[in-house]
């Protein structure tokens, strides 16, 4: 059986937490968001291509930020589909039902929100590159030891 190797989103990849360089590579030490300490925790590098995962503690301060606006988003949406669905009346208690099951819903979704907004801040400064399997030529700096009263006649 032969393997496909399949090109995934911009979206699927944010979805599905994936390293934004190389959309392949997981970037949280632990796939389940639900982990009571550590749902968190990142690895430092993509274990694919490696690219740098942990940029300095500051970075991450943003997708708190972040995560307010997706549970604002996800907030929205519930409504707009209670109002469809169900509908909301002033005879009745229908606007404190749904006020309930959006509070369950957001707090049972926001370590996979924070997760969520921690890769979504990170796709924002590393950019995709789909040849990321492909050797790339490396820069070697040779230095060369000469003593200080040798001028390089180059410069």
């Amino acid at each position: 059986m032969k393997s496909v190797n399949k090109k995934i989103s911009y979206l699927g990849s944010i979805l599905m937490l994936k390293c934004p360089h190389c959309r392949e590579g997981e970037v949280f030490l632990n796939k389940n968001s639900y982990t009571k300490n550590n749902f968190l925790k990142m690895k430092e590098s993509c274990p694919l291509c490696l690219q740098q995962l942990e940029v300095k503690k500051e970075f991450y301060y943003a997708p708190t930020f972040l995560s307010y606006v997706i549970s604002i988003f996800l907030s929205v949406c519930t409504f707009v589909a209670w109002w469809l669905f169900i509908g909301f009346s002033v005879n009745d208690n229908r606007i404190f039902w749904w006020f309930a099951v959006n509070i369950v819903l957001v707090l049972f979704l926001q370590p996979y929100i924070l997760r969520l907004s921690r890769v979504t801040w990170l796709s924002f400064s590393v950019p995709y590159d789909s040849n990321w399997k492909q050797p790339k030529e490396t820069l070697i700096l040779y230095i060369h030891w000469a003593p200080k009263k040798y001028k390089n006649p180059r410069l």
